[in-house]
């Protein structure tokens, strides 16, 4: 059996910056007995209907108007994130986020070291689980050389039986869906701390549609 990691960050190992307070890194799980096609078939179908036959979803830049959906209205943009929200509840998968707030760390290895210890214990706390795999292939696009260097020394060191691949994100759905738990859990600690940005608040509507549509569906998923 083989147990599917896809990573994705948001954020930098760069100096605090009131725009960009935290960094988060995201992992989805996929046991790969259980059979997604059909629901990865139907989300592509449903891209098309859109006019976005193999399009990569991007989730930030969706919430705010920028690259590819700047020519968009709210509702398209909408649309997408819709869509992906659905195919994310069809599908049985889980996920964790860890992260750190960036004002309370002093550079870049105490920025790792706090993100490997997080790390560590999620693999520890789920020991059982990952065990019962023939292999853990863990699934990252290397954006990141600290990312990289995190999940190598620590799920080599906890684990015997991983492997890595690197990613192109467009060719992997769930890859996709990464980048969303990442940009919703942004989302979420900003929604805490009242730090909404104005395309996030007219994305989002308001704090009782961003709960039930988007923040408590995917809380179900978490591992």
């Amino acid at each position: 059996m083989e147990l599917s990691v896809f990573v994705d960050e948001s954020g930098d190992f760069g100096e605090y910056d009131y725009h960009a307070p935290y960094y988060i890194i995201s992992l989805v799980f996929h046991n790969q007995s259980n059979d997604i096609q059909s629901d990865l078939s139907h989300f592509n179908d449903e891209l098309a209907y859109l006019n976005l036959s193999n399009h990569c979803v991007h989730a930030g830049p969706i919430i705010r108007s920028e690259e590819e959906y700047k020519g968009m209205s709210l509702d398209e943009r909408r649309k997408i994130l819709k869509k992906l929200m659905a195919f994310i509840r069809h599908i049985d998968i889980s996920y964790k986020t860890i992260y750190i707030e960036k004002k309370h760390i002093k550079d870049s290895i105490e920025a790792t070291g706090k993100l490997s210890k997080q790390l560590s214990s999620l693999i520890r706390e789920n020991m059982d689980l990952f065990c019962s795999f023939d292999v853990v292939k863990i699934y990252y696009d290397n954006g990141q050389v600290e990312v990289t260097r995190v999940l190598s020394s620590v799920f080599n060191a906890l684990l015997e039986n991983v492997e890595f691949r690197k990613v192109i994100p467009s060719q992997y759905r769930l890859f996709q869906v990464a980048d969303l738990i990442c940009t919703l859990k942004l989302t979420e600690l900003k929604l805490e701390n009242h730090t909404l940005s104005k395309s996030e608040k007219a994305f989002f509507e308001d704090e009782r549609t961003l709960k039930k549509n988007y923040l408590k569906p995917i809380k179900k998923k978490e591992l």
